[in-house]
């Protein structure tokens, strides 16, 4: 199995920042993709971010030249930089991984447990 962990949600005011991190431990053989999503209230989960062994970036229209999100070398890690935050920002954001467990082994996705970003005053 595969365990995705989650860190760096909380209370930020409009305009802050936030860090989020995302580590994938378990059974891996290598990572080919890994995902910020969100959730607000009411609202369909939708696609923030998204990166790719070779680095290359997907990135929501409503994030664009705010968020940036990156990955370690380990290709394990996920990060996502959220600056210049707006209460429109306030959602529950999941890591979702896309991961190979042996070499010839399809892709499987994994969710992580999310983590609550509010911006507010």
């Amino acid at each position: 199995q595969v365990q995705l962990m989650e860190s760096g949600g909380g209370l930020v005011q409009p305009g802050g920042s936030l860090r989020l991190s995302c580590a994938a431990s378990g059974s891996i053989f290598s990572t080919y993709a890994m995902n910020w999503h969100r959730q607000a209230p009411g609202k369909e989960r939708e696609l923030v971010a998204r990166i790719t062994g070779d680095g290359s970036t997907i990135y929501a229209d409503s994030v664009k030249g705010r968020f940036t999100i990156s990955n370690s070398d380990t290709r394990n890690t996920v990060y996502l930089q959220m600056n210049s935050l707006k209460p429109e920002d306030t959602a529950v954001y999941y890591c979702y991984a896309e991961i190979r467990h042996t070499r010839s082994a399809p892709l499987n996705g994994y969710w992580g447990q999310g983590t609550q970003v509010t911006v507010s005053s």
